[in-house]
């Protein structure tokens, strides 16, 4: 989605600020040899990425029908397979597979990714942006981490069961979509939920938004589990005005009368909350941590009200975030001449709900604050649920923290609250609980997701596709 940098580093990592001295860590080592069966995965995760899947010259249902054709060649019949797309949206189809279980009381799971990606300039990336290039110790290519990294490891668990087992009590369902990265495009995901909630009804899903963090340094620091996130909303401001010659100017501007606005929504704070999952996230993080932010993150778990806390938990933008609902100016357009007074300014306030807030209510407070009739206040969307978090399930949670011990030895996996927006919210708007799982990794600079020169350890993307592949398979097994 535009405007959202920080969900998009989500996508691999929470933006957990671990970078810092911690009381365990995992050094990551180099990468060897290729496996056969890793080597597999790798040509199918090289052809995902190398398919342009861009809302403006690419194709989503192209790179559908190139995993059809893979879990066709492994197996799959016909009627197991549903490729779908409508015909205003021709090029954003998408794919879902069904693995039956042997179980049929237990209810199904389903793996969910996107498989569009944000745009990629070629004249300003160092390497070919649909091309997967390996270099000291990453890949890169646009989409190799947002999110086709666990698109392509949701196909090849699909592939792996179906071709060598075991076997699964519950069945398995995969749900590869588009327009996740493109707000106002055809979103599959919505569209599955909308209309085809059968195909795709599940007791649970696994999705982006968890996953580890280094220090930078080459070691490995957290691994994270999303449980819950923000409720996305923009909102337009708009101030109109007649106007008039630049040369006899008035005190009354449609430009100064947006700016006294923004500037009162960028110093009103709002307060701060906790759900359950925001509040294990800061006494677990807060104890891997050895340093002063550790311990005060830990004391405002525990309901610290000190000023000295509370100030140095939110110098980090992140666990800023993570408190309260937060409100950004992030466009703005007005004017028709440059010697004319504005007849009309249009301003985009971005906001990160806080779950449990009714985006209108919001709306209404945005509209006290800037204490303006003039200035008009509108939901520049009203037609995306609302975002809910699913409960801390130790059957769910429980297995994802066993299996990281195996994986990721001596790192704490830390529950956590996504500030951003996945498709997530499409499933638990039709009351299926949505889990981002852990898996590979970032490093603090974000990886150049959504950015330039977009990257993924080499390491972690087969580290995290043998941890997923055994969860997937642990989940599977009860019911």
């Amino acid at each position: 989605m535009k405007n959202r940098l920080l969900a998009a580093v989500a996508t691999v990592s929470l933006g957990v600020s671990l970078a810092v001295p911690a009381t365990a860590q995992m050094k990551i080592e180099p990468m060897g040899a290729l496996r056969p069966d890793q080597q597999q995965y790798f040509d199918l995760y090289k052809e995902l990425v190398e398919t342009n899947t861009t809302v403006s010259s690419g194709s989503c249902t192209q790179a559908s029908a190139q995993i059809a054709a893979r879990l066709k060649a492994a197996g799959y019949s016909d009627d197991q397979i549903t490729l779908f797309s409508t015909p205003e949206h021709p090029k954003d189809g998408g794919i879902v597979a069904v693995l039956p279980g042997t179980d049929q009381s237990a209810k199904p799971m389903l793996l969910l990714a996107h498989i569009d990606v944000v745009e990629a300039k070629r004249a300003d990336w160092e390497r070919e942006p649909f091309k997967l290039v390996e270099e000291n110790g990453y890949y890169y290519a646009r989409g190799i981490a947002d999110d086709k990294w666990m698109a392509s490891v949701w196909a090849d668990t699909m592939i792996r069961l179906k071709q060598s087992g075991p076997k699964l009590k519950r069945t398995v369902k995969m749900a590869l979509t588009c327009g996740e990265e493109t707000d106002t495009a055809f979103n599959g995901a919505d569209w599955l939920a909308k209309n085809k909630r059968d195909l795709i009804d599940a007791a649970f899903a696994l999705n982006e938004g968890g996953g580890g963090d280094t220090d930078g340094k080459g070691n490995l620091v957290s691994q994270s589990i999303q449980v819950g996130e923000k409720v996305y909303q923009d909102y337009k401001l708009v101030a109109t005005n007649p106007g008039g010659h630049s040369s006899t100017p008035v005190r009354d501007n449609a430009i100064y009368s947006v700016a006294a606005a923004l500037t009162k929504i960028a110093d009103h704070e709002f307060p701060m909350e906790f759900t359950d999952t925001t509040k294990a996230f800061f006494a677990k993080a807060g104890a891997a941590r050895s340093d002063a932010m550790g311990k005060a993150m830990v004391a405002l778990s525990q309901g610290s009200t000190d000023p000295e806390v509370l100030k140095l938990v939110n110098s980090d933008r992140y666990f800023h975030s993570l408190q309260r609902t937060t409100c950004v100016a992030t466009m703005i357009e007005g004017g028709h001449a440059v010697n004319a007074l504005p007849q009309k300014v249009t301003a985009n306030v971005n906001c990160r709900i806080f779950p449990g807030h009714d985006p209108v209510k919001i709306m209404d407070e945005l509209k006290q604050v800037i204490g303006d009739p003039k200035i008009q206040v509108s939901r520049a969307r009203e037609d995306k649920p609302l975002a809910s978090s699913p409960p801390l399930d130790p059957k769910i949670v429980g297995p994802m923290e066993t299996l990281a011990k195996k994986y990721f030895p001596g790192v704490p996996v830390v529950p956590s609250m996504s500030t951003g927006a996945t498709d997530g919210l499409y499933l638990a708007a039709v009351g299926i609980p949505v889990y981002g799982v852990p898996g590979a990794w970032g490093d603090p600079d974000g990886n150049g997701v959504h950015g330039l020169n977009e990257r993924l350890n080499i390491k972690g993307v087969y580290v995290g596709r043998d941890y997923l592949f055994d969860l997937v398979k642990t989940l599977g097994n009860w019911r």
